[in-house]
C-alpha cells in the first residue's frame, strides 16, 4: 500500500483513507480527510505528488509526474474512476470525469470540470470554472450552479465514506 522509494516516503493526513489495494509510491503528499480508492496508484518515484485537503481520488485512477517535478491537485477536488492524472496542476474543487487523462505538464483550473473520456493535451490548460470536453479538451461552457452544487455533494459522500472505511474497516470473506 504505501511504499518507501528512493529516501522518500509517502505522508498521508489525518482522516484520509488509503485503500489496502491502492499503490502510494515515493514522495507523495496526502491532505486530511481524503479518499484514494481501490487500485488507485500514486507514483512519487521520480516527481512528487501533493494533494490537498478533503480530494477523492477513485478507483483505478493513475497519478503520476514528470522526473523532478510536481503534480500538485487542490482541495476538494474528486478525480473519477480510471483517469490518468500526469498534470502539473489541478485547482480546489475540480472534478476530473471518469476515464478522462490529464496529460505531461497540463493544467486545470479551479472550479472547473474535465468531462469524461476528455483528453487534456500536454501542457494544456483548461481555465478555471468552465466544463471542458473533447479530443482535446476544449471549452464547453462555463460551469452552472446545478454543476457546482453536485461537485460539493459527491466530495461530500468521498470524505464521509473515507470516515466509514477508517471507522469500521472492510472484512474478507472466503470464496466458496
Amino acid at each position: 500500500m504505501l511504499y518507501e522509494f528512493d529516501g522518500n516516503s509517502p505522508i498521508v493526513g489525518v482522516g484520509t483513507y488509503v485503500s489496502e489495494t491502492a499503490t502510494v509510491i515515493g514522495d507523495v503528499r496526502i491532505g486530511n480527510d481524503c479518499y484514494i480508492g481501490h487500485g488507485a496508484i500514486l507514483r512519487g518515484d521520480y516527481g512528487k505528488i501533493e494533494m490537498g485537503d478533503g480530494t477523492a481520488v477513485e478507483e483505478g485512477v493513475i497519478v503520476h509526474a514528470p522526473p523532478k517535478e510536481s503534480c500538485v491537485i487542490g482541495s476538494r477536488v474528486t478525480i473519477g474512476h480510471g483517469a490518468i492524472i500526469h498534470a502539473k496542476a489541478i485547482g480546489d474543487s475540480v472534478t476530473v470525469g471518469m476515464g478522462a487523462v490529464l496529460s505531461i505538464r497540463s493544467e486545470a483550473g479551479s472550479g472547473s470540470i474535465v468531462a469524461e473520456g476528455a483528453i487534456v493535451k500536454r501542457g494544456q490548460k483548461v481555465p478555471g470554472s468552465v466544463v471542458a470536453a473533447g479530443n482535446p479538451a476544449k471549452k464547453v461552457r462555463k460551469v452552472s450552479v446545478e454543476e457546482r452544487e453536485y461537485g460539493e455533494w459527491v466530495t461530500g459522500i468521498y470524505i464521509e465514506l473515507a470516515r466509514k472505511y477508517l471507522k469500521q474497516g472492510m472484512k474478507r470473506i472466503e470464496g466458496p
